[in-house]
């Protein structure tokens, strides 16, 4: 071995210890002017019990500054909110020992740290992605679109008998609260509105445990005060007779649930579409069952892309990149859902595709949002043509031959 090695590792430790120290003082300094919003410790060590992902925010209890800490567990969170340098004391152990990643949000920019098995440590920073910050306060007031006293809520097991929320649903409540304000918005967007004396007819696809189904039949009727028929079709009939039962003992008229799959149900006209987390091809079927039932709305959050990625050919300007298996897995994943969008497009529907929710509460949260334009929109044919010529190209570019929504569409 070299005599300069033993210098070069201890150049390189005192480097990462040097990178470690300054981000535990960004943390601080932003805390001290007021910048922080919060806090992600993720990747967990081995430690002895199942907690994966440390959170923390800024938080004044009775004039003095804390930090909330919510430990998430697999199946429970538990919070706590200690002083903040007691807080940063406890951040500052877990940082490396307990987790390898942490994420730190402020108003002007984002900060990631990241810490290899072997000790290496690596600081970034991301500007463009500030946030706005959060009130500090304890009980700071946020904006649900559905209510804690549903009794439903409390038959999927979001809420405890004394309709508190159950701990370990939080973040599955902030799912179902932020799948209903898109809903909301995309309606509103659209100015649609179902006929007089005619009510809106849904089609939830793979519906699980109902949990957006009933929030978004209460949203509809009873927010909109839209008369519904909305159905949850989902394979599992345990899942199915579940959800019949809470619906029926909670008197929700026009609100049922069938046993079955995207690909055993081709509804003549359906408003509003909504396939989420359909795994693979199921979101293609369900896309094009939407497009077929001329619906106003469809909605996917698609999952396990595995189609086009043993068909898609490295183009040599990508070659260096796309060899790595990560980097092509999501490279496939982003083709499959910018061609599911075009060919949206090109049928007559704006589309978009966005984060559905932040992914510190689920990994699957890309979200396809398709509004149909009204008939005889100007331009509507050069729209559709220029959006086919895209989809040729893109193909073209990654020698793709075969996808499920084209051939269900042609």
């Amino acid at each position: 071995m070299s005599d300069d090695a033993p210098l070069t590792d201890h150049r390189q430790a005192l480097a990462d210890l040097a990178r470690l120290e300054r981000f535990h003082a960004l943390l601080a300094e932003s805390l001290d002017q007021g910048r922080c919003v919060k806090l992600v410790l993720a990747k967990p060590r081995a430690g002895g019990d199942d907690l994966q992902r440390l959170s923390a925010r800024p938080l004044v209890l009775r004039g003095q500054a804390c930090l909330q800490l919510v430990y998430q567990h697999a199946t429970r969170d538990i919070t706590k909110n200690p002083p903040q340098d007691e807080a940063l004391a406890l951040l500052r152990e877990l940082l490396g020992t307990r987790f390898a990643h942490a994420h730190l949000f402020t108003t002007d920019g984002e900060w990631q740290l990241s810490i290899s098995k072997r000790g290496k440590v690596a600081l970034a920073r991301h500007a463009q992605t500030a946030v706005a910050a959060e009130p500090a306060g304890h009980d700071r007031e946020k904006q649900r679109w559905l209510a804690l006293s549903e009794p439903f809520l409390q038959d999927l097991g979001v809420t405890d008998a004394q309709g508190k929320l159950v701990p370990a649903m939080a973040r599955k409540w902030k799912q179902i609260n932020k799948f209903v304000e898109v809903i909301a918005h995309a309606l509103e967007r659209a100015h649609w509105a179902p006929a007089p004396g005619q009510p809106v007819r849904v089609v939830d696809f793979g519906a699980g445990r109902g949990y957006l189904t009933f929030a978004l039949h209460h949203h509809l009727t009873q927010a909109r005060h839209w008369p519904a028929e909305v159905l949850g079709v989902e394979l599992r009939q345990p899942l199915v007779d579940e959800c019949n039962a809470a619906a029926a003992r909670r008197g929700l008229a026009g609100l049922r649930f069938e046993c079955g799959d995207v690909n055993d149900h081709a509804p003549e006209r359906v408003d509003l579409m909504i396939a989420l987390h359909a795994c693979d091809t199921a979101t293609d079927v369900a896309i094009a069952a939407g497009i077929r039932a001329g619906a106003t709305m469809i909605v996917c959050s698609p999952c396990c892309h595995k189609e086009l990625r043993p068909q898609m050919q490295l183009p040599e300007v990508l070659r260096g990149m796309l060899q790595h298996g990560i980097h092509l897995g999501q490279q496939a994943e982003m083709v499959t859902d910018t061609l599911r969008a075009l060919w949206l497009e090109a049928r007559g529907w704006d589309a978009q595709v966005f984060e559905f929710v932040a992914l510190e509460h689920t990994s699957k949260n890309k979200m396809i949002l398709a509004l149909r334009r009204p008939e005889g929109a100007p331009g509507e044919a050069r729209r559709r043509a220029e959006a086919e010529r895209q989809i040729a190209a893109l193909q073209g570019f990654y020698g793709v031959t075969q996808q499920r929504l084209a051939e269900l569409l042609a």
